[in-house]
């Protein structure tokens, strides 16, 4: 793909807050291990001098930051970061770089989680089967269960040491505190059992607790990365579509090159069957390109020289040759890389109320355990020290909130990755979220109902014409002098016939009628009905009617005619787009209200309407009337989803609740709208729709299952049961249900790939 870099240096946006100019920066995160951890990252770079804002996504694992320049420096924030015991990558890195970074580390987890399972399963035998069968048994639990402790479960210390100093908690907090309690009790007791038998207690030992539930939060981590790293496919898909070496014409000598190596100017060599490199012109040779990657249309395009080429196409049978004018991070694939990993690592407006819920969390399950321990203490004495014990143990270790934490994200990163897959680039996860509310969508007509390119559709001539094939050489040429769009139509239509045009003696164009013309010593007219009438030319009934049901389907009449009589009446108009009624079908099968916006005048607004099953439309409007008109729909309490193509849609898409741009549209709409359909097809705008749908309804069951989780399991692991039942909790139980927690919340996100839209 080239390099994509940490801070793309070329495509800084900046932000401007309280008049000041701020940078804004996506670094990856490593080292994060549950929501509290990403939520401490967040807290301390936001109390950072020169930091406007900071989000990180537990679930991308990336930090985006928004900063003056001026007053911190990206090394300055990477120092921030590593006092609590995280890191950010602050270097530029590839995107093969960053993967091989993240598969050396699921390489690392996944050997400390086969060596910790190897040394726990020894030591949970001889704890639960022959705890006293052995003079000798807990010593060699201890030896045994102290690698899986200090090498195997060293990150949850290291972590939770460096978050104690800065007064903060997370995870790492939790499973420190749970086992390293466990493990020096054990040893206590393994070294001086003699303290609780002189008091009438049995000395026990915990060591198949600390082994087995280290070795289950590991054995979590390492599935909750991998399906993690399933849920971000999309990317990965979109970046193999980039060929890593290219054939360069320089001078006459051809060359190999890295794709990197590009330069602009370039003259790139493409044979049958290979993917296009980068975005350029067609400078030698004519071929057919699958461009289905970007616009959904099966069909080959036809390339031509002059025509332009996109990174990530296939060239199908020709062998062209191409100049390189976007290469690296410019080009259109490079954008749409771009965009999905943004919106990936955006954050959904729900998922603020998580982040606030995370941070308290752990704080909260601390003076929950500790209340557990003293209730034990309290109502059962001394002879309830081992369930004391084991229930605090059990409500430190259950309730870590990785689950919470990976409820919003997965789901988002996993929706925002099915919508590129099916040509829907979503710019930000508040917009994907929004989306589902939807239940009025606006549509422009130009451009995004019609094709919005004026072309002929329809030709009658009158009857018995002789030398038919002369007067159209004689029409096409008299257009081709003219400079109105109708005229650019009809030109183009006999054009790509192969029409050739022939001198004229005369021409002259008569404003807001047509144009005239003198060949071989006769008069010829183009034109509307009134300049034919004003020159007393006669109209053949059959012409007359033909115009008048033409101007009922809101397409324009234009006459030609000798200086007697008109001979031929030919139909501009802007064709509807093919898909354009079926997708107007499938929003309003969604449940959705559709309403019809145009500037063009009412009785083609009403026909175009009509055509495509629109009951609700207006005319002659300006930009600022379509804000407007967003604005009234919103003020009735409806929410609104504008779709349009053009610069003066700016305006409403900017106003609407979620804004839509056609992909073949103006830079400004897609840079205004929150999601940019790649084809310019309506049926998008439904799956948009209802991608949203399925990415709320997974979000919201990730959030349910999350806080019944937790709702549910930390009662029983501090002991509610007990009284009644005799029922305690075992931390081993609980590290497995913990485990299992998470990678249930991040399967179930992984569901959305398979989601019919």
């Amino acid at each position: 793909m080239g390099r994509i870099f940490v801070i793309d240096k070329t495509m800084k946006e900046m932000a401007t807050v309280k008049d000041k100019k701020f940078t804004k920066a996506t670094f990856p995160v490593e080292g994060m291990t549950c929501a509290s951890c990403a939520n401490s990252i967040q807290s301390m770079l936001r109390t950072r001098e020169g930091v406007a804002e900071a989000d990180v996504n537990f679930a991308g694992k990336t930090l985006q930051v928004a900063y003056d320049e001026r007053e911190v420096s990206p090394a300055q924030l990477r120092e921030t970061v590593q006092e609590i015991g995280f890191d950010i990558l602050i270097e530029e890195k590839t995107q093969e770089e960053l993967e091989e970074r993240q598969a050396q580390a699921l390489a690392k987890l996944k050997r400390k989680t086969i060596i910790a399972g190897v040394l726990a399963l020894p030591v949970f035998v001889l704890g639960m089967f022959f705890h006293s069968a052995f003079a000798w048994g807990n010593w060699a639990m201890l030896i045994l269960t102290a690698p899986v402790l200090l090498w195997a479960g060293q990150r949850f210390f290291v972590g939770a040491w460096l978050q104690a100093k800065h007064f903060r908690a997370n995870m790492d907090t939790l499973v420190a505190l749970s086992t390293g309690i466990a493990f020096v009790f054990s040893v206590f007791n393994t070294v001086y059992p003699e303290f609780f038998i002189s008091r009438g207690l049995m000395p026990h030992v915990y060591y198949e607790a600390v082994a087995v539930i280290i070795a289950f939060i590991l054995l979590g981590k390492y599935l909750e990365e991998n399906a993690k790293d399933r849920s971000s496919s999309a990317i990965k898909k979109l970046m193999g579509l980039q060929p890593k070496t290219v054939r360069v014409l320089r001078g006459n000598t051809e060359m190999k090159l890295k794709v990197e190596e590009v330069q602009l100017g370039d003259r790139v060599v493409l044979l049958p069957g290979e993917r296009v490199p980068v975005d350029g012109e067609v400078a030698a040779g004519s071929t057919y390109v699958d461009e289905s990657m970007l616009s959904g249309e099966p069909l080959p395009v036809q390339k031509n020289p002059g025509d332009t080429l996109y990174a990530g196409t296939i060239n199908q049978k020709g062998s062209v040759q191409l100049v390189a004018q976007k290469t690296g991070g410019e080009t259109m694939l490079a954008h749409i890389i771009r965009l999905v990993q943004e919106a990936q690592g955006s954050k959904a407006p729900v998922q603020k109320l998580v982040d606030k819920i995370a941070g308290i969390f752990v704080p909260v399950v601390l003076v929950i355990a500790l209340l557990t321990l003293a209730a034990w203490l309290v109502f059962g004495g001394e002879a309830y020290l081992t369930e004391a014990l084991l229930s605090t143990i059990s409500v430190l270790v259950i309730a870590c909130p990785c689950a919470l934490g990976l409820a919003t994200p997965t789901a988002i990163m996993v929706g925002v990755g099915r919508g590129a897959e099916n040509g829907i680039l979503i710019k930000d996860a508040e917009s994907l979220e929004h989306a589902h509310k939807v239940n009025a969508v606006i549509l422009d007509k130009t451009g995004t109902i019609t094709l919005g390119k004026p072309s002929v559709t329809d030709v009658v001539w009158a009857q018995d014409m002789a030398a038919k094939e002369q007067l159209e050489t004689l029409f096409f040429s008299m257009e081709a002098q003219s400079e109105h769009p109708i005229a650019q139509a009809i030109y183009n239509f006999y054009k790509e016939k192969g029409q050739q045009a022939t001198p004229l003696d005369s021409f002259n164009s008569l404003t807001g009628l047509g144009i005239e013309a003198t060949y071989n010593g006769e008069r010829y007219l183009a034109g509307n009905e009134k300049l034919l009438r004003q020159q007393g030319v006669a109209l053949p009934e059959h012409l007359l009617q033909a115009a008048r049901q033409l101007q009922e389907d809101a397409k324009t009449a234009i006459f030609f005619a000798d200086g007697a009589q008109a001979l031929a009446v030919f139909a501009v108009s802007d064709p509807i787009k093919p898909a354009a009624a079926e997708g107007i079908k499938a929003m309003q099968e969604a449940g959705l209200e559709i309403y019809m916006l145009t500037g063009d005048n009412r009785q083609t607004a009403e026909a175009v309407a009509r055509q495509v099953a629109v009951a609700h439309y207006q005319a002659e409007l300006l930009p600022t009337d379509k804000a407007d008109f967003v604005k009234k729909l919103q003020a009735e309490g409806k929410v609104v989803a504008m779709v349009g193509d053009g610069i003066n849609d700016a305006q409403a898409l900017a106003t609407a609740d979620v804004s839509i741009a056609m992909g073949q549209g103006t830079d400004v709409a897609m840079e205004v709208a929150g999601i940019t359909l790649m084809r310019s097809d309506l049926t998008q705008v439904a799956k948009a729709v209802k991608l949203s749908r399925a990415t709320v309804q997974t979000i919201h069951q990730n959030l349910f299952w999350a806080f019944f989780y937790n709702v549910i399991c930390i009662p029983v692991a501090a002991g509610v049961l007990f009284p009644f039942t005799g029922f305690l909790l075992s931390p081993m139980v609980a590290g497995a249900a913990m485990a299992l927690s998470s990678v249930s919340v991040v399967a179930n996100s992984l569901r959305l790939r398979a989601k019919n839209i």
